[in-house]
Parts: structure tokens; sequence; C-alpha cells
């Protein structure tokens, strides 16, 4: 009788491993788990770190209990949480296979945004765009529809062409573009299973240069949209309690590279700076902060463009960030300023506002015909967030924003739903693909509607 993948998988992997309930030599102690920021803790019942999709498998195949697939645990909001087991995907990871004449390349889901690009300048290609913090995995970051700057650039998981799915029965699903299920696999939230490797679409290597300086938030809103188009990245930091932003602006070049590590002096004076702008009642920072951002000159780096798409962030903060369609973005990102000075709000980490271009996913930020703009809050870790977000907040609902699903949200199933029109299709095809709710942590209850 003919076996179907995951009977392969299952039957193979439970006789070459001599897996007992869980798997092979599993660690089934309870494991504190922390995320990035610390805001985040668990102790899971025990961790499991498959070395293949077959070991995967054959755990899944036998196992009951709940579990959540945890990558970088990079994320802001509660998806990896659980008091089942995680499924940690660091074996999972590194360059499996190339096409050159095509340009893909195909990484195990675990794999670090910090360790693709020298592993693909190596076979001679680049990704077309990256999210400015390298460390999360692959696996995570489409999860979750992170996203770099550009009008022209789509989330991370617009560029997957397809990936491996392992469902919580153990089943192997190869998805791409020719199945249907593909466009929710590729933004899933873990949901569906735990993906374990992913094709991407490349390009060329080729090198960038990124240009900073100061300018009125004002000014660079008034011709935002021609600055977008003029240039192949283009965003702006803009400083709260001030009528200032940082801007940054990425172009393809062929200069040569230059780009010196950072100046300790400088970045111990950006450092004093805050710390001077916050020892300060919020309502007398602004001709601060003016005066000190007004003096900013431009200066700029030229590298191998995954060095200057994406950057090692040590200090640590909690985010939330939501996407509003392009034409509203300015209007919304104003009145999150306003409301911020109007109510002295003590916090001086600036926010971050781009465009993403939209995509065919069925729940990325930017699903379906429109662009977005992305505007993105934070505080840094330590700090209480919750009054922060909690006032700003109801200002995206009022714009039709959209949570980044790995950042900081508050939504439902009754609010999410509005906002995707593929919503009610994820959450048929969550359901068909784990019936017996294994995936679904109380965060995820609450996003899709299912209580246990």
């Amino acid at each position: 009788m003919a076996q179907t993948r995951r009977q392969f998988f299952a039957r193979s992997a439970l006789a070459g491993f001599g897996l007992a309930a869980f798997g092979a030599a599993p660690d089934v102690v309870p494991t504190p788990w922390r995320n990035w920021s610390g805001h985040l803790s668990a102790t899971p019942a025990g961790r499991f770190s498959p070395a293949s999709d077959e070991e995967l498998a054959a755990i899944l195949a036998r196992s009951t209990t709940p579990f959540r697939p945890v990558g970088a645990g990079h994320s802001f909001s509660p998806l990896v949480p659980t008091d089942g087991h995680l499924i940690a995907l660091d074996r999972l990871s590194g360059l499996i296979a190339h096409d050159p004449a095509n340009l893909r390349a195909t990484f195990g889901g675990g794999t670090r945004l910090s360790d693709v690009g020298a592993q693909l300048g190596a076979i001679g290609q680049a990704m077309s765009i990256l999210p400015d913090i390298d460390r999360q995995t692959l696996a995570g970051a489409t999860a979750t529809a992170t996203h770099g700057t550009g009008i022209e650039f789509p989330c991370l998981s617009g560029y997957v062409t397809d990936l491996r799915l392992i469902t919580p029965s153990g089943e192997v699903l190869d998805l791409d573009a020719e199945d249907e299920r593909f466009g929710a696999a590729q933004v899933s939230l873990g949901a569906l299973g735990v993906v374990t490797r992913m094709t991407i679409q490349n390009r060329s290597p080729y090198r960038l240069k990124a240009r900073n300086w100061a300018q009125p938030i004002e000014d660079v809103l008034a011709t935002f949209d021609e600055s977008a188009a003029a240039h192949r990245h283009f965003e702006m930091f803009p400083l709260t309690h001030s009528n200032y932003a940082l801007v940054l602006a990425i172009d393809e070049t062929t200069e040569p590279v230059n780009n010196p590590p950072p100046d300790p002096e400088e970045s111990a004076a950006f450092a004093a700076a805050m710390a001077a702008w916050a020892s300060l009642p919020p309502r007398e920072r602004l001709p601060l902060i003016d005066g000190m951002a007004a003096q900013i000159g431009e200066t700029s780096a030229v590298d191998d463009s995954y060095k200057i798409l994406s950057n090692i962030r040590n200090g640590r903060f909690n985010e939330m960030e939501y996407s509003v369609p392009v034409e509203a973005g300015a209007d919304c990102l104003r009145e999150v300023l306003r409301t911020i000075i109007d109510n002295e709000v003590d916090v001086v980490f600036p926010l971050e506002y781009r465009y993403v271009r939209r995509d065919d996913t069925w729940i990325g930020m930017s699903a379906g015909d429109h662009d977005h703009a992305a505007i993105s809050v934070h505080r840094m870790a330590g700090a209480d967030f919750q009054p922060l977000f909690d006032l700003v907040e109801p200002i995206f609902w009022r714009y039709d924003g959209r949570p980044h699903w790995g950042k900081v949200h508050s939504l439902g199933a009754r609010e999410l739903r509005a906002l995707y029109p593929r919503f009610d299709d994820f959450r048929s095809l969550r359901r068909e693909l784990d019936p017996e709710r294994r995936l679904l942590n109380p965060h995820l209850q609450k996003v899709f509607g299912e209580p246990t």
C-alpha cells in the first residue's frame, strides 16, 4: 500500500530515532522562556529541538499535547507563551539548496536573518528587502508579516515562493502559489503548523548608501510621497515632544564600501542628549530637542545591502505598530504625536514612519489592494508601555489600522475579521489543520475567537 508523505516521515523517524511518546531524548522538564525584550515569559512543560523534518513530523504525530513553535522570541505580542511544549527551530536552519538561474535559495525556517546575508553572498545572491533588526528567524519574521521599508517592497513573506508546513497531526505540506492555501501559510502566526523551510526569491548582490539627517516633521511629510518614490527606501523617526524627525534615505550605489563602526563618543553623546531630554518635564522639552536636532549634520554609510538594511539593536524595547492606508498615514501620525504632547506622555523614544507595498497574503498587514503606511511607537524595555500604547491604539483604529502581528495590540477576532476580507477563510483553514486546537495559546484564542 502506498504511503503518504506524512506516514513515511512519521514511520521512518519512529524507527530511526527510537522515539517514545514525544521523540528521541526530549527535554521534557519545565524550561523557562523569555522573549527578546524580557516582557513576556512562560514555563513550558518541555522544549523540543528537532534536527529534521522527519523527526518533527514524528513528534507531532505521536503527541496530543498543546505546543507553540518558537524562533528568536523577538515578537512583543504573546504568540509564544504556553504551558504546553515549545518546538524550537534552531537546528532547522541554514542554507539547504539554491537555484543560481532563478536566484532563489531555500533555507531552514530557524535561520537567523543575521546569517542569511553572508550565506547568500557566497552563492551570488542577496535578499531584496530586510527589516531593520536582524535577530529574527525566517519562519518567525514571515509568520508575522515582518517588513522593511519602501513603497516598492512588500513584507518578507511576499518573497517566499514555496514553503514546507508540518501540521499538528504530523502531515507534511509542501505549498507554493499553485496551492490555494499558500497565501495563508505565508503569514500564519504559527497557527497552522510549523514552517520548517522556505524558498526565497532573491536578486544579485548589490551595494547601498544610507544617508541620515534631521529635518522638521512637517517639511518631511509635505514631500513624503515624492521622497518615497525617489529613493529605494525612505523613512523618518519623529522625535516626541519636538518638531523634528531623524530622516533616513537609502539608495543603490557603486561607491566603495565606507561603513566605519559606530563612534562610541557619538553614541554616548546621543544617550546623554536623550537623558537630558528625559530630565525635563515633557511640556518643557520642545525647545531643547528642536535646538539640538537643528544642529545634526548629514551622515552616510556605504556597504553590502544586508549590512545597511538590517542592524544589531543592543537597546531593547517594546513596540506597538499599526499599518494604515497610505493616504491616511500623515494624518494618523500627526494625531499620535499631538496626543503624546497633549497628554504630556513621558517618552523620548522616537516613532517610526514608513511605507510598505501591498501583498497577496491572507492576513498580512498590507494584504489586499492598497499600500500601507506603518507607524511604530516604542518604550524602552523595563518601562511600563501600557499607558502609552492604550492611549495611541484607538487612534490607529480610527484610521482602519491593522496591527503588526509581532507587536503589542489588543484586538480580537471580532475587530480583526472586519479588517481582513480573508480572515474567516484563514480561521476555517486553521480549524481544518488543527481540529484539536493544539496550536492555540490564550493570545491566539482571542485573535481567532476559538476558546478551548
